[in-house]
């Protein structure tokens, strides 16, 4: 994979797993491993400056707040700390405050626990809880207030007197014991059990119903300020002063002097992780005083002065229970390992990835071993190798399979490559994967064929590859005879497989499956092509010479068009009434050839919005500064797009002027 395509890939997965944290209280990986697929697309992009852009997740903090809750504009918005791994990386950000401030002598820094739980904002007014807030985006959040005053320890009037309007900044936590024994009653009644306290935190924080918060016991911990009046000149003092106020604060936070300090602290504090009453994943380290805060300031995403210590991704010991293979979309198989559940990472896990045949060789894993298991990079935790001193007996090394373990055709392994492959397009396990991809919300969006509905089709042989879904109406009587399915459910699965027909071309191109084609390159195709019969004829110059695609993604397409099963899949497709609509023409020349980025806070129209309208009038609008960029928009806040701008002398204008730029009627369009 590519560095544009892995970058893609990247940008979907992290937004993917915001969603699912931050709106939905339904993680699928630990913070390390998120921290991970970040820390990758922030390298690949400051190796790739061209390969950054607008939707990036390094160019944005949270995710937006979910419906179901008034929304609320923070008075100072809650912004996200750079991380740290290990010692050298925090001795760094030591040196760099002393640079910052440009004098000798060792730094105070203010050290807390990074809890695990879920930001909030309180807003006083005259001493009194008016308001109370999720983090949200950053800038934006949903308003919590009744539950949150549920939860004990947050004062509903301040102790002492205090004027005027403050914002005091924490986590709400749910402690292990409690956890444990929610856990414990859920189980009793039958009910689903959390995965972890810091889920079960955030999903009692936006529950409508404020009795069910209550009955969660949970707690608060205040870590600062946001918008209001300075309680105290520094950051220890301030929380003194919260302290006075009424607030619980932990009394493992302390002043500490110079990065020796720092990384004492930061051992000294893993070492006692455990014997906490509740979950951190790190540790905060802020400059202490706030006229230094001030003098370093902060980037677009964070504070130069604060930085999050994030400890190693935890490790667990279990056994391994069973070597299973996995057959993906692609036919890739892959070995899993089938473990004796342990909880790690702040999940109870299962399964893990043993990655190729290859690897597995290399740790010599066997089953029956004792195992080390670790959530760091991977979607799910991966064996990271034996112990081979608990190791029972002779346990006999895998056997790599020849045969697809779901329809027993012979495997392959092609040239250079380490990975099995099963080349049998009409292996279950494939059709099922493709059938789920096609019918998922990024692709054709067919509402009510999720991956159970579409196992129990398969099984029943009324689904068979992608144009069978088109055909499910002819069944429409057996569908109803189906348990838990009636008239209503499946009149509405039929529409919306009858709705799915028309969606945009470049949702159909990312739902066939094509490797290395995203919805990013998907919708770069449609635009390029614009029908499917454009696309269907592209030849490998023409591809080449779609903007951001490379050699080998160009290769990968022309491979899959030259293939005479695809080719038959696109005309069963239209002949079962499959009509994505065109990409539109560029409505005019205003920006043809022009590649235009915007940089920046846009304060009258939205960045979407504005990227839509290049695209609309001929040009791409584009998300890093290089050589082939034509224009920049630059907004308040505008960092290093400008300055690279400037240094390579390309044109900067601002906001007002590019919207004067746009014919009649098209700005008042974007407000």
């Amino acid at each position: 994979m590519g560095p544009a395509e892995r970058a893609a890939w990247l940008r979907a997965e992290i937004e993917r797993h915001n969603r699912l944290y931050y709106v939905l209280d339904q993680p699928e990986i630990s913070d390390s491993s998120w921290d991970a697929l970040f820390r990758e697309l922030v390298e690949l992009e400051a190796a790739h400056p061209d390969l950054r852009s607008p939707d990036s997740p390094t160019a944005r903090v949270g995710a937006p707040p979910r419906e179901g809750f008034p929304s609320h504009r923070h008075l100072a918005p809650m912004l996200s700390l750079d991380n740290a791994f290990g010692e050298a990386e925090l001795r760094a950000f030591d040196e760099r405050i002393v640079r910052g401030l440009g004098r000798g002598g060792p730094i105070a820094y203010y050290a807390e626990l990074k809890f695990d739980g879920l930001s909030i904002s309180l807003t006083y007014e005259d001493g009194i809880l008016v308001r109370a807030t999720t983090r949200g985006d950053g800038e934006t959040g949903e308003v919590v207030t009744e539950n949150a005053r549920t939860v004990r320890d947050i004062p509903l009037k301040l102790l002492e007197p205090l004027p005027g309007t403050v914002e005091v900044r924490g986590e709400i936590l749910l402690f292990k014991s409690v956890f444990e024994a929610l856990n414990a009653e859920r189980t009793a009644r039958g009910e689903q059990v959390f995965a972890n306290p810091r889920n079960a935190s955030a999903g009692a924080m936006r529950q409508l119903d404020s009795r069910i918060t209550a009955s969660r016991r949970l707690n608060f911990c205040a870590y600062g300020l946001g918008a209001g009046p300075r309680l105290a000149e520094t950051q220890g003092e301030t929380m003194k002063a919260l302290a006075r106020l009424g607030f619980a604060i932990r009394s493992e936070g302390q002043v500490l002097d110079g990065g020796d300090a720092l990384v004492a602290w930061a051992e000294k504090i893993e070492r006692r992780r455990a014997e906490l009453p509740f979950g951190i994943d790190g540790i905060v380290f802020k400059v202490d005083r706030f006229e230094d805060q001030d003098q370093l300031g902060s980037t677009a995403r964070g504070p130069r002065w604060a930085i999050a210590y994030k400890f190693p991704a935890e490790q667990a010991f279990t056994r391994l229970l069973h070597i299973s293979t996995h057959v993906g979309r692609t036919g890739v198989v892959t070995p899993v390992a089938e473990l004796e559940p342990v909880f790690v990472g702040g999940v109870t896990v299962s399964r893990a990835t043993l990655h190729n045949y290859e690897d597995l060789r290399r740790k010599d894993v066997r089953e029956g071993d004792i195992v080390v298991v670790q959530r760091a990079g991977d979607v799910i935790p991966e064996v990271i190798g034996p112990v081979l001193e608990k190791r029972e007996g002779s346990l006999m090394p895998p056997v790599e399979p020849t045969v697809c373990p779901e329809c027993g055709t012979p495997l392959q392994r092609q040239e250079g490559m380490v990975a099995l492959k099963c080349p049998n397009r009409a292996c279950p396990a494939q059709v099922s994967a493709k059938l789920i991809h096609f019918a998922s919300r990024s692709a054709m969006d067919i509402e009510g064929l999720g991956e159970k509905q579409i196992v129990r089709l398969l099984e029943l042989g009324y689904l068979t590859d992608l144009p069978s879904i088109y055909r499910l109406r002819a069944r429409r009587e057996d569908l109803v005879q189906l348990d838990r399915m009636g008239e209503q459910s499946v009149e509405n699965l039929l529409a919306a497989i009858e709705v799915s027909k028309s969606r945009p071309l470049n949702r159909l191109l990312f739902g066939l499956g094509i490797r290395f084609v995203g919805d990013r390159t998907a919708g770069d195709l449609a635009r390029e092509f614009r029908t499917l019969e454009g696309f269907r004829r592209a030849h490998y110059d023409a591809l080449l010479a779609v903007p951001d695609i490379g050699p080998r993604t160009a290769s990968e397409i022309e491979s899959w068009l030259e293939d005479e099963e695809n080719q038959s899949l696109i005309d069963q497709l239209l002949d079962a009434g499959v009509a994505p609509v065109e990409a539109e023409a560029p409505s005019g020349d205003l920006f043809a050839g022009k590649t235009i980025v915007f940089t920046g806070k846009l304060e009258h129209i939205t960045r979407e919005g504005a990227e839509a309208m290049v695209i609309k009038w001929g040009g791409k609008a584009a998300g890093s500064v290089s050589k082939a960029t034509s224009l920049v928009v630059a907004g308040p806040g505008a960092g290093s797009k400008l300055a690279k701008a400037e240094s390579l002398g390309i044109e900067v204008i601002d906001e007002a002027t590019f919207l004067a730029m746009l014919p009649d009627g098209e700005a008042e369009s974007l407000r």
